[in-house]
């Protein structure tokens, strides 16, 4: 068996792993200037085109872009290393299929949409190579829990669940409302 046949999956899987890497630490670092200028637009809302006003929208606020910036940075670090990859990948997932949707409904031009699309394909190649990790932590995840106390005791659970849903609604309430 050669080289390539032995590594393949590895091989592809890396590079996979570095397109979206140097993409992401690129838009992350691009943050810093992407948005200059975006709310210096002399029309009003309405005589906006859905780009104009998802520019003006990031351009209004520079913390908020550059926190977008910094978990694009982390993503692709994350992905940069084997350990960390499917966390980057999820870390990243996020950020891509907000970005295609907004390039979607806010019409953003062709290119940006297009690039964000190979990104996440790239993503669910490197999730298509992981499978085996993905499927275990599944398992792990949504593993049926043995249960063995009685029925009274479900019940009297159930109930001060039931207990405290109300008192957090409450509690939920006076934080969230006007006073």
């Amino acid at each position: 068996m050669n080289f390539f046949t032995k590594n393949k999956y590895r091989i592809l899987e890396n590079a996979c792993s570095y397109i979206v890497v140097f993409a992401m630490v690129t838009y992350g670092f691009g943050k810093t200037v992407q948005f200059n200028g975006a709310t210096n637009i002399p029309k009003p809302v309405s005589e906006l085109t859905g780009m104009q006003l998802m520019w003006a929208f990031y351009g209004y606020s520079k913390p908020f872009v550059y926190t977008i910036g910094v978990l694009e940075i982390i993503g692709g670090i994350l992905l940069l290393l084997k350990r960390t990859r499917l966390i980057g990948c999820l870390l990243v997932s996020t950020i891509l299929i907000n970005i295609i949707l907004q390039d979607i409904f806010y019409d953003v031009n062709m290119g940006a949409l297009r690039a964000a699309i190979f990104y996440q394909a790239m993503i669910l190649f490197i999730f298509y190579f992981n499978r085996i990790k993905i499927i275990a932590t599944w398992n792990i995840l949504t593993k049926k829990v043995d249960n063995q106390s009685n029925f009274k005791n479900n019940l009297l659970v159930l109930l001060l669940s039931g207990f405290s849903f109300i008192l957090l609604r409450i509690a939920e309430y006076y934080l969230t409302s006007k006073w």
